[in-house]
């Protein structure tokens, strides 16, 4: 089977760890943006990295690339791409774009064009025209257009890949599950320490850190890409791969994830989110304050992803909440490695502990930091 670039688009901030995935994987790395790495493989190869790619966006197939100066060109070449081949005649089409070229004012106008000769061509060699639109459920096509140069892509994911499938109770304002696997890679927990999540809401952390303890690939509980909607991908590959995949998976820890919210109604959430992914027995929920919640024996990893004050909650009444943090983590947490995942430099300050590092992240437009302390005994609080 002939091997075509093959492009994972990543949130920013987390482009280190999707290279390690993909090396990882065995394919190489042929070049590397904030949000952008681009390797090579079959139509096999896609469906594999979206079943395991834990911190990646969309795995773009790339199916042409050529010049076109304006609208009219890129129609032309556009239409001689076998697009019959590839997209059902009677199935449903969604375009996307990234634009920048002088002659295109607004990207909808590119979106149009590549819609109309994609279905066009589709209809000159089967006489019928699928049916288009907005939604990514189904066959999605990528358009990468800098000045004169296009790149042309099958979006194999259709759907963002963080869309999981496991969540099925959000609650407010939830972390991403791309982000919070970025988040424990960026922790180094080795899955033989402990693993605690306080304030653990719909318990995304908790469940992409049991995801990848137990080595169950995230795809799997996942029934929609959009690769399953284009014509030449085999289910018989994907089905392979995904039994190969379910092989892997571990039953148990060396040591259960515990995750505690004071919320009766997030822990409620968090245990249907957890059976949805398959790994309700791996974590231990607990419904109490993050103050008490009990911490084994060290050595361990602890993960507090706190309100914000930005999107949730006011600022100043959050004071206390972060300076609490700092004296749970100095008390009661001592031998382990403590980290505080939060956009809100000012309310980080009030914790109060001296951070060794801290991690540049995204939460969608919003700019975060990974706080990490260690937390020696006799750790000094500021005052």
């Amino acid at each position: 089977m002939s091997k075509a670039s093959i492009v994972v688009t990543v949130p920013r901030g987390l482009c280190r760890f999707l290279r390690e995935e993909v090396e990882q994987l065995g394919y190489p790395v042929r070049s590397l943006s904030s949000t952008t790495l681009e390797t090579e493989g079959n139509k096999v190869d896609a469906m594999r990295l979206n079943l395991h790619l834990r911190t990646a966006h969309h795995v773009l197939y790339e199916v042409a690339k050529f010049k076109a100066r304006n609208a009219d060109e890129l129609y032309k070449s556009l239409l001689t791409i076998p697009w019959e081949l590839m997209i059902p005649a009677d199935g449903y089409l969604s375009v996307v774009s990234n634009v920048v070229n002088t002659t295109i004012r607004d990207t909808r106008f590119a979106n149009l064009r590549c819609k109309d000769a994609i279905v066009d061509r589709i209809f000159q060699r089967k006489g019928r025209r699928p049916d288009s639109g907005s939604d990514r459920t189904r066959a999605v096509v990528s358009l990468f257009w800098r000045d004169d140069r296009c790149r042309v892509y099958l979006d194999t994911s259709g759907e963002p890949l963080s869309r999981r499938g496991y969540r099925k109770i959000p609650l407010s304002a939830p972390m991403q599950e791309t982000l919070a696997a970025g988040v424990i890679k960026a922790s180094g927990w080795n899955y033989n320490e402990h693993f605690v999540n306080p304030m653990c809401g719909s318990a995304t952390i908790a469940i992409e850190a049991a995801l990848a303890a137990s080595e169950r690939a995230p795809g799997l509980t996942r029934v929609n890409f959009g690769f399953l909607h284009l014509l030449g991908f085999d289910r018989y590959e994907w089905q392979k791969l995904r039994k190969q995949a379910g092989l892997s998976v571990k039953k148990r820890l060396s040591e259960p994830i515990i995750a505690t919210d004071v919320s009766e109604k997030a822990i409620e959430a968090a245990q249907k989110n957890a059976q949805t992914a398959g790994v309700s027995n791996l974590i231990r929920f607990y419904q109490r304050d993050f103050s008490e919640t009990i911490i084994p024996p060290e050595p361990g990893v602890i993960v507090v992803n706190p309100e914000y004050g930005i999107r949730m909650g006011k600022e100043d009444e959050l004071i206390t909440t972060y300076r609490d943090i700092g004296s749970f983590f100095k008390h009661k947490c001592q031998g382990y490695r403590g980290y505080i995942f939060t956009a809100n430099t000012t309310l980080a300050g009030k914790v109060g502990l001296k951070a060794k590092r801290h991690y540049p992240f995204f939460n969608g437009k919003i700019e975060c930091r990974l706080y990490e302390y260690e937390l020696y005994r006799g750790t000094r609080v500021k005052n």
